[in-house]
This record gives C-alpha cells, structure tokens and sequence, in this order.
C-alpha cells in the first residue's frame, strides 16, 4: 500500500514545482494563470473550501481567466475541497479530461546503473530545456516562453539535461525538481524515432541517481492515465501508482 503522507508530499511538491509567476488565491482557491502548455500552470486547484459560495467562486475565476485569455479550467484531486467538488462540477455539465496519474517511489538507492561510453548526459539552462522540448512537442514560442519562465522563477531548483550519443543525436531529455529529499521528474521526453530502446529508462535513471547525490530520498512523477508504454518505464524503476487527478471545464479546451 502506497504511504498516504509520501503521496500527500506528492501532491504539495508538484504544486511547488509547478508554480508560474501568474498565479493568486482566491477564498483558499489556487488560480494559475500561465500562458504556457501544461495545464497544471493554467489551472484552479481547489486547495481549500473557503466561505464563498461554489458559483461566487467559479464566477470570480472566471473573470481571471477571461481577463489573460485562457481557459477556464480546474483540476480534480483527491484533496481537492469542497470534497465533492467533482461531483458539482460535473452536475454543472463539466466535461472531465486529460486524466493523469501521480506515481511515487519511496527509496531512490539500490537503481543499478545503466552508464553507457555511447551515452553522455548534457546539462541544459532552462531557456534551453525549454525551446528543445517545446520543439519537441510543437510548443508555440508564446508557450516555450513561458516553460522558461516557469523554470526560471520557480521556488523549486529545476535542472534540465538532454541524453545524447556521441554524434550528438538527441535520444531523449527530461528535468527534475528537487524540494529537500523529494525529487520530481518532469517533461521526460523521447523523439520518436529513438522510441523502443531503453533510453527514458537510463535518462530516468540517471536524473535520480543525480538527485540522489543531492539528497534526495524518495521520488514522485506524473503520468498520463493511458499513457501504458511510459508506466512501464516507471514501473521498472519501482514507482507506483498513488493517486489519479483530470481536468474538468465548461468549454472546450485545446492543447
């Protein structure tokens, strides 16, 4: 059984992680409001009930939201208060989308290493990390901009790095986020004509061994839920599951 405190610091550090610069409280709601792609960072999360009414509160976020253009949207958690906030939202005819898992693993040490004389591990600044990846991704430079940004100004240290062979051929990239003993993997990446060989895998690997020699002792992610090749991967490095959230919205939401 997965330990509910290590999912709880889960759940607080991602949070941390993923803070943009553009974000408020409202009545104990957390609202996000980046011009970036990940969701997390244009987002409501309902960290508190507060004292204002349900529709008080969806109606003052969504004056934010109109006002820098994006999306209203909330994510759904299982701490997410009032605690039946899903069920509301869904009454209200709320679409659910994007579902997405947070996987742990609770000891980092004993990850054997897969260190390969073909493999080097490139260290990338975050405007660097972030344009590789949004390329990657087919990221608009509105969004790639604010992933750096992100990065940037986050209370948590990001560090970025790109698994290259010795020709220099990108075979995969991704990040973590170190808070203390708890470490987050991010934007773990792999090109697709690279897919199959094992590469997330010694990338993963060697971002907690790296973090590890840092302090980290335990380690979190996100997945997404029928994203069943990249379980694997984690699966293999000892994660699992802990808890899933999604999105729900009252408008059309594109990526």
């Amino acid at each position: 059984m997965v330990d509910a405190n290590l999912a709880r610091r889960a759940e607080e550090a991602g949070l941390n992680a993923s803070a943009p610069p553009q974000q408020k409280t409202v009545d104990g709601w957390l609202i996000r409001l980046s011009p970036g792609k990940a969701k997390r960072s244009r987002c409501i999360n309902a960290l508190a009930q507060g004292s204002l009414p349900l529709d008080e509160l969806l109606a003052r976020s969504a004056a934010a939201f109109k006002a820098a253009q994006l999306p209203l949207i909330v994510r759904v958690t299982p701490y997410s208060q009032p605690a039946n906030l899903d069920a509301l939202l869904a009454a209200k005819g709320w679409q659910a989308f994007d579902a997405a898992d947070v996987w742990v693993l609770d000891r980092i040490d004993g990850l054997p290493s897969l260190a390969s004389s073909d493999q080097h591990l490139e260290a990338l600044e975050a405007p660097a990390y972030a344009a590789l990846v949004g390329a990657l991704r087919g990221s608009s430079p509105t969004a790639i901009a604010a992933h750096a940004e992100r990065m940037q100004q986050s209370p948590v240290n990001y560090r970025g790095f790109a698994l290259r062979d010795p020709q220099g051929v990108l075979l995969a990239c991704g990040q973590y986020a170190r808070e203390g003993d708890l470490v987050g993997l991010y934007d773990i990446f792999t090109p697709p004509e690279q897919r199959g060989r094992g590469h997330a895998l010694q990338l993963c690997r060697q971002l907690l061994q790296a973090a590890q020699a840092e302090g980290a002792r335990q380690a979190y992610l996100q997945v997404g839920t029928d994203n069943v090749v990249a379980q694997r991967v984690y699966a293999r490095l000892g994660f699992v599951f802990a808890y899933r959230y999604h999105y729900r919205s009252p408008e059309s939401v594109v990526d």
